[in-house]
């Protein structure tokens, strides 16, 4: 165990999970740390799936100093391939780590939920981890490098396009809800046929405007009378 500390004559694990330091006298060299995290520690977000590394359903973000680089490196593992360790001096990061209902949600597990991309939610851990590790890296990334960020994530219910649709909004390509297709205004101002500042649409009138010939604010409209004016030679009131 490179680096381990030694104590009577026993190396010591120690490592950091969510931010809480872990020492572990009698660390077995087998364990893996899906393993550890889900029986030792009782973090059961990260799911077993393949147990090969296939899935990604045990995604958890490692996070280690670069001595050469000078700056902290975070790393996507599966932790059902990585032995507990290989973690000495590291630190982990899991699902249960960034956000939940009880605290608050991260916004990678938010818009994951907003775009309905989750169904089961077996690989749903493993997935926002990975969007989560991309985005520490990247604070800001193209639509390649998210793409390229799953790659090696499977999910086999959902479908791929929900989850990209909610987490293309952390890219440089993303132009906002309505794709920049509002104009200076946003799509999410009209509703039901009605618009924002004062303008009409689909034919009705907006703050006493008219629109297609129908009346507002006691004008007359298509030869009918309105507040006691004639209209056609008619009467009114």
């Amino acid at each position: 165990m490179p680096g381990a500390e030694i104590v009577d004559g026993k190396a010591k694990l120690v490592f950091f999970v969510n931010g809480q330091k872990i020492v572990d006298q009698n660390a077995d060299p087998e364990m893996t740390l899906l393993t550890y995290l889900r029986t030792k520690l009782h973090l059961t977000g990260a799911k077993l799936g393949c147990g090969e590394g296939g899935c990604g359903a045990c995604t958890v973000m490692v996070s280690r100093y670069d001595p050469t680089q000078r700056k902290v490196l975070h790393l996507a593992v599966n932790a059902c391939l990585a032995p507990i360790c290989s973690l000495h001096g590291a630190a982990v990061t899991t699902v249960e780590g960034i956000g939940s209902t009880r605290t608050r949600l991260h916004p990678v597990q938010e818009r994951i939920a907003k775009a309905h991309g989750s169904q089961c939610g077996f690989c749903t851990p493993g997935i926002v981890m990975s969007m989560y590790t991309l985005l520490r890296n990247h604070p800001t990334p193209d639509m390649e490098q998210l793409e390229t960020a799953f790659q090696g994530n499977l999910c086999r219910c959902t479908g791929y396009r929900p989850i990209l649709e909610g987490y293309k909004t952390f890219t440089k390509e993303f132009q906002g809800c309505c794709g920049g297709q509002a104009g200076n205004g946003c799509c999410r101002n009209i509703q039901n046929g009605q618009t924002a500042n004062g303008q009409a649409a689909n034919g009705q009138a907006a703050n006493g405007q008219k629109a297609d010939g129908q009346a507002a604010n006691g004008q007359t409209a298509n030869g009918q009378a309105a507040n006691g004016h004639a209209a056609n030679g008619q009467a009114a009131n």
